[in-house]
């Protein structure tokens, strides 16, 4: 296959990966645009992580609610726990590397706030460890995931809320993500201040 027909395979793929979620997964976000909108006017917070490419989605996430996304309004309390060189290397080299975001979710997290964890695999320890923080702290959890859903999935509890992207490929995954983060912010958005 020529580097042509790679590059519109790869347009193919994530057409049909995004065409897949479109048509399992709209109640669900629903749901979890609802549930952030809800802590949101009840003076809560979200939390987000997630480790490589959905670090800088939980990053991605948390810039659209404290700056804006689509229009003017003021800023709404998020905290992606990706970005404090810092706090994670010393968490991890004190204690260890799964207790990054655990420890942090512990000390900041509040019950109504929810956390949004992100793991294309559902198998990453410091984001398993993370929803058990949060459900410590009477927080509710929305887990972006894919494939079967891994670890994460068995852990979950009633009123969290799990957006599983129908597909096996973690580049097809991630691009589901993205859209599902920027829907949250409209429900969010629209939940808050009314549409545009």
């Amino acid at each position: 296959m020529n580097a042509e027909s790679r590059v519109a395979q790869h347009f193919a793929d994530s057409i049909a990966a995004k065409q897949a979620a479109a048509d399992a997964l709209p109640a669900i976000i629903a749901n979890a645009g609802l549930l952030m909108g809800q802590s949101l006017q009840n003076e809560g917070k979200i939390l987000s992580c997630g480790n490589g490419g959905s670090a800088g989605d939980a990053q991605h996430f948390s810039s659209e609610l404290l700056n804006r996304f689509e229009r003017e309004r003021p800023g709404l309390p998020a905290v992606a726990l990706t970005t404090d060189s810092s706090t994670l290397t010393s968490i991890a080299n004190d204690y260890a590397y799964e207790e990054i975001f655990s420890k942090q979710i512990r000390a900041l997290g509040r019950s109504g706030d929810v956390l949004l964890a992100i793991s294309t695999s559902g198998n990453s320890q410091n984001i398993n460890r993370a929803v058990q923080a949060a459900h410590e702290r009477d927080m509710q959890v929305v887990a972006l995931s894919g494939r079967d859903g891994g670890d994460m999935a068995e852990i979950l509890i009633a009123g969290d809320i799990e957006i599983r992207v129908p597909a096996e490929r973690t580049a097809r995954i991630q691009e589901v993500h993205l859209v599902v983060i920027h829907c949250l912010c409209d429900l969010i958005d629209e939940s808050l201040f009314g549409e545009i």
